[in-house]
């Protein structure tokens, strides 16, 4: 199982980062250990003193693919879940500006708290406009929606299988709306997929 993280998929949040919006979509990985599950919490890495949370729709591969043209897209996935892609800003900033990857700032252990559960497609109002945010200590952070996507799920599908095959079990993040921002020890973070919540679990 991979995680394949979709960076820039929604305009606001490409503009408070960087003011880039992409041209084709941008994607990294990060590695299995990389999930964090059963709402544990998550504990603060000491290397690094600005972490920040970006919640994402996440959408579960269901068959092996490679070249996928996009109108066969919607057969590789039928559920969608919700996750956190966890950043290390300062060490995302420090390896931008000396022109180094920045796995480090990204891929680290813990760093993706996945939802146990995966919602069906079918038993949403709109599979192509699913609304989800992200509360932290009750007051809503982070709020967006699947049609606002710069590239659609079919689109990212295509792209990504044409430098990665997709499996079984791959997780695809991808994108969060505009308003990152830090998490601190005692912080609790719920992400829900429209009233549904998905993700509750405490920072320590």
């Amino acid at each position: 199982m991979k995680i394949i993280c979709i960076g820039r998929n929604y305009a606001e949040h490409a503009k408070e980062l960087e003011n880039q919006v992409p041209e084709s979509p941008v994607f990294f990985l990060k590695p299995d250990t990389a999930q964090l599950r059963h709402n544990q919490p998550f504990y603060i890495p000491d290397f690094s003193k600005e972490i920040h949370f970006e919640v994402e729709l996440v959408y579960k591969i269901n068959r092996l693919g490679k070249h996928i043209a996009e109108r066969f897209a919607s057969r590789y996935t039928s559920e969608v879940g919700i996750g956190i892609d966890f950043t290390a800003r300062d060490l995302q900033r420090e390896c931008k500006a000396k022109g180094l990857p920045w796995e480090c700032a990204k891929s680290f252990d813990y760093s993706a708290p996945v939802s146990m559960e995966f919602v069906p497609l079918d038993q949403l109002p709109d599979p192509n406009a699913i609304h989800f945010r992200l509360e932290k200590n009750g007051i809503v952070v982070q709020s967006g929606c699947s049609s606002d996507m710069i590239f659609s799920v079919d689109k990212l599908i295509a792209h990504v299988s044409i430098f990665l095959s997709l499996k079984m079990g791959d997780l695809l993040f991808t994108g969060t709306p505009a308003g990152v921002g830090p998490v601190q020890a005692g912080d609790r973070l719920q992400a829900y997929i429209e009233d549904r919540l998905m993700l509750d679990f405490f920072i320590k």
